[in-house]
């Protein structure tokens, strides 16, 4: 770190009776007030360099004592820095470093300490120590930058800010190896400053294309933003090291987000009464704010954990809708990348009483669905393109239809991933009992049929969501079943669900079904079955060449919504819970027909005979509508 030295003189300032004076045999005829301390000096050393102090005293009356009293109420940088100009004043030595040259400098210019009043003054001294040296060196110019928060307004005027900021950013946006830093990026390193100011340079760590980002996180957000900007503005700087640069800022100062700070309570915030609690508040949220403007525009700078864990911050701090949107829309650019954890948003509304909030993550599937990932077609040859096809060999086209393929099915399989994630996210929110049926459904279908390949984490939420909400009557169980797929649920799924007895009897009706099909053309036998039977599994999608897929097993699950096939219960208590079903179900009538009139009796006795003889049970299923019909027809 670069220090100067000025003057010669021994220091004699000492301090008697809460009042700073100077050693002299001349006695003081001149009292100044700086701050609430006060002064006793000399006005020729004082007079002779600072044409302020010249035009303050000849302005106020001649006393009657000895001593001509100056106010100087608003003096920038405080007692130090006068005390810095006042020593100059008098030769003594002082020791200018990056940590004071700012308020020394903004002190000088209040005085008036110019090269018009006397050559050689303190102003001209500074302005060639602070541009040559100061300037010049990476740590010296970021310490001086910080204390520029001192004397804000004076440091603007002057331009101090301005040219430690462009230093900075000149830093970063030049090769390390030019740069004279004064420690690592690490902070690990230390430099040994000799006794003349030299610099001992270490570049053992510089290769790191990162290695300005610690640094600068030492900033106030204020600073810090508009050195963001400089650096941004170079346009030299990869978009993911800004976004490193980014967290590294977030972390050092919103500490809350790397270690779930999502799963705070409401009342961390609101219930504070403490204006100095609202005042931290207030500053996080500017830092927020701040940090979400500075993001880069390109896709996977940052990545989608860090901008969920910067949207749990929002909502903890309240943040502005529009920095809220913007996150969000970030997110559902790279929502594949999520995971569960990171989507569970903590719900601080008071509108609703939810534990997460659900709109939150709807509103980052509808950004993400909204993106424009069309199938993969071959691109449109124009004219021009046509005209020069002769000198382009097929390799190359053809190279070229891949890469729009590999384009394009990537999207497809970030449609997939997202499916599986909101799958297992909607097992974790249906546990909340003030989740409500509507919203669960319409989380659920915004995923698109072909990017769900089985149902299975959808069913499990189904269910899970079934025990949480024991109060859904029969109409709201059917409606909550009517976004899950059947024919997409594996044996193991299926096994699970026919004796699942909060599911509706249709829903169980239909598993039954579909699983003693894939039973029977697991077994070989659907080459036996009829002709009709055979055109009934057709229509309903059955491949008999196709297998299973397995139930998924890459989520973790509550032992309470585990599935064992120890468990399972015997096909009697099958049948007990379908004649249950039957009983409470309003789709039969007080004649015990069905609305299409087939029998009730008829009915359960051939669903009953499902779980031990499929194949004889669907012929005998098939026949008995068939003569149910055919009774219909003749009557």
């Amino acid at each position: 770190m670069k220090f100067m030295k000025l003057g010669s003189r021994p220091d004699t300032f000492y301090t008697a009776e809460a009042v700073r004076s100077v050693s002299s045999e001349v006695s003081s005829d001149l009292i100044i007030q700086v701050k609430g301390s006060r002064y006793l000096l000399h006005k020729f050393p004082l007079l002779s360099k600072c044409l302020r102090l010249q035009k303050l005293c000849s302005e106020s009356p001649e006393s009657s004592s000895q001593h001509q009293i100056v106010q100087l109420p608003d003096f920038p940088g405080g007692v130090e820095a006068f005390e810095l100009c006042a020593k100059f004043c008098y030769g003594i030595s002082i020791t200018l470093s990056p940590y004071n040259i700012v308020a020394a400098r903004c002190g000088a210019e209040y005085l008036q300490m110019t090269e018009e009043v006397e050559k050689g003054n303190l102003i001209q001294k500074l302005e060639v120590f602070f541009n040559s040296c100061i300037l010049r060196g990476w740590k010296d110019s970021i310490v001086s930058l910080q204390t520029t928060k001192a004397s804000p307004m004076w440091s603007e005027d002057l331009g101090i800010t301005s040219r430690c900021i462009e230093a900075v950013a000149a830093k970063v946006l030049s090769h390390p190896s030019k740069v004279s830093l004064s420690h690592s990026h690490s902070r690990r390193v230390r430099d040994d400053v000799s006794c003349n100011g030299n610099e001992s340079v270490r570049h053992n760590k510089s290769g790191n294309k990162g290695w300005w980002a610690e640094d600068l996180a030492e900033l106030s957000i204020d600073l810090y933003w508009r050195t963001m900007i400089a650096i941004k503005s170079g346009g030299k700087i990869p978009s993911n090291l800004i976004g490193d640069a980014l967290k590294i800022y977030a972390s050092r100062w919103l500490p809350n987000i790397t270690n779930n700070g999502g799963h705070l309570k409401k009342q961390s915030v609101a219930d504070s009464e403490s204006d100095s609690v609202g005042e931290i508040a207030s500053k996080h949220r500017l830092l927020l704010e701040s940090v979400v403007s500075l993001l880069p525009a390109e896709k996977g700078a940052v990545s989608c954990g860090f901008l969920l864990k910067l949207l749990k911050a929002s909502n903890i701090l309240n943040a502005s809708s529009s920095s809220k949107m913007e996150l969000a829309r970030r997110v559902g650019l790279q929502l594949e990348e999520a995971t569960v954890n990171d989507l569970l948003i903590p719900s601080l509304s008071y509108t609703n009483d939810t534990v997460y909030d659900v709109e939150l993550v709807r509103t980052i599937l509808e950004q993400f669905m909204s993106q424009g990932q069309s199938p993969p077609t071959v691109p449109a040859r124009s004219r021009f393109a046509f005209e020069r096809r002769r000198s382009r060999s097929a390799e190359n086209i053809n190279l070229e239809f891949q890469e729009s393929r590999r384009s394009s099915s990537a999207s497809h399989s970030s449609k997939l991933k997202v499916a599986k994630l909101v799958d297992r996210y909607l097992q974790e929110v249906a546990r909340d009992v003030n989740f409500q049926l509507s919203k669960f459904i319409a989380l659920a279908e915004i995923i698109p049929d072909f990017a769900r390949h089985d149902h299975d984490d959808l069913y499990r939420a189904i269910d899970i969501y079934l025990k949480a909400h024991p109060e859904l009557n029969k109409s709201e169980r059917k409606r909550l079943c009517r976004i899950l797929d059947c024919k997409k649920l594996s044996m193991e799924a299926c096994m699970h669900a026919a004796q699942n007895e909060l599911l509706p009897l249709r829903v169980v009706v239909q598993v039954l079904f579909f699983e003693q099909a894939r039973a029977a053309q697991a077994g070989g036998k659907v080459t036996d079955l009829p002709t009709n039977i055979k055109a009934l599994l057709t229509a309903h999608g059955i491949d008999p060449s196709k297998p299973t897929a397995p139930l998924s097993t890459t989520t973790s699950i509550h032992a309470e919504d585990n599935w064992s096939v120890s468990n399972f219960k015997s096909p009697k208590s099958r049948s007990s819970t379908l004649r249950m079903k039957l009983a409470e179900d309003d789709d039969f009538n007080q004649n015990g027909l069905t609305h299409d009139g087939i029998g009730r009796n008829s009915r359960f006795k051939a669903i009953c005979a499902i779980p031990t003889q499929p194949k004889k049970m669907l012929s005998k299923f098939w026949s008995t509508t068939n003569r149910t019909a055919a009774a219909t027809e003749k009557n």
